[in-house]
Parts: structure tokens; sequence; C-alpha cells
């Protein structure tokens, strides 16, 4: 008896070990890159390319805010043919251009709103043969330590001399996705979203 006993013990030891050690590797990363890099990247809005965009009739949200006011800031580069990464560190945001994205050399500009997480994306009207992936750190806007209790959107904008306060309307949502945080699952730390046209686009709930 005290060996079938010791044999069970040991049988649910074993388990126990291996659901803390599974356990400890859904928990995974703590970075935000090291999360986006292993995360599903399963978008809403119906797939992973701008075929999941959804054009909007009547849809108004609200912009997210950032935690503080911006100044003027605005960032040039020039992207070509290869691809390449237009990042603004100030506002946590980052562009990831495709091999194939761009048929020739061009040189893109984005704008920051200053209370708003929005973006004028430049030059207006620009096309893209392949998805441009957005990732913007949460960390710097109204919701950062925050749970979050809305979905969030990325909205595009027609109107780039809209208003963004209050409610404002909206003409495509796009495939997005939210990363949370591997210590406080309830925190989102970033929204991912795939684009194939500029220009104006927010972050923004119902």
């Amino acid at each position: 008896m005290f060996r079938n006993r010791l044999i069970r013990f040991l049988t649910v030891l074993t388990g126990a070990v291996l659901i803390t050690s599974c356990s400890d590797s859904v928990q995974g990363p703590t970075s935000l890159s090291a999360s986006v890099a292993t995360s599903d990247h399963r978008f809403r809005g119906g797939g992973t390319s701008s075929g999941g965009s959804s054009t909007t009739s009547g849809l108004s949200l609200e912009a997210l805010w950032w935690d503080h006011e911006y100044d003027n800031i605005i960032v040039s580069k020039t992207i070509g043919p290869s691809g390449g990464v237009i990042s603004i560190p100030e506002t946590g945001l980052t562009m990831e251009f495709p091999v194939g994205a761009l048929s020739s050399p061009l040189t893109i500009t984005i704008t920051a709103d200053q209370r708003y997480v929005a973006y004028k994306m430049e030059p207006t009207g620009t096309q893209f043969l392949k998805d441009v992936t957005v990732t913007q750190s949460l960390l710097n806007t109204t919701l950062a330590g925050e749970p979050l209790t809305k979905q969030l959107y990325a909205a595009y904008v027609a109107n780039d001399s809209l208003q963004l306060s209050g409610k404002v309307p909206v003409t495509e949502l796009e495939p997005s996705k939210t990363i949370f945080s591997a210590t406080f699952p309830d925190q989102p730390q970033a929204e991912i979203w795939l684009i194939r046209h500029f220009s104006r686009y927010m972050l923004a709930s119902d």
C-alpha cells in the first residue's frame, strides 16, 4: 500500500512540475518587442492582408489620447523596393515596409498628432503592393497601466484636416491586433495593424 501511495505521489509531483513549466513558457517574454515577435498574428478584420479592411458607413469612434501633448513631431525617410523601417521613438510608432511594398524609392513623411494617437502619412494617396505593418506602443497613452475595457480599432480617416475631438467619422477599419502585458494580462502594451495606403490613421474605441 505504501508503495502504491508513493507511486501516486511521484506521478502527481511530476505532473505539477510539467504544468508549472508549461505555465512559465506561456507567460513568455516581458518586453514589448519579444511579445510582438512571439504573438499570434491573427488580425481582427478578417485576415492578414488589406483584403481584411472593412469600409464603414456612418461609423464614428473616439480617438485615443496621448498621456501628454507632443510638439511638431515629423519624421521623413526614403523607402525603396528593398523595404525598410520608419520609427518615431518619442511616440512609440514603428512602420515596417516589406520587400516589394514599393516599386521605386519614395520619401515618406509621418506627422504625429499633438493630442491624439493619430498620424498623417504622406504622400497622401500612396498605394502599397504589400501590407505595411504598423506597431504603436500604448505605454505613452492614457491606456498605460490600465485594464482595457473597450476594443481598440485602427481606423482610417479620409479627411486630413478633420478635428479628432469627440466622435470622429471613419472610412475604414484596418486588420489589427492588441498585444497585452505578460505580467498584467488585462493591460494592453501595443496595437499592431496592417495598411495598404496612406494617409491618416488613428487608434480609437467606440
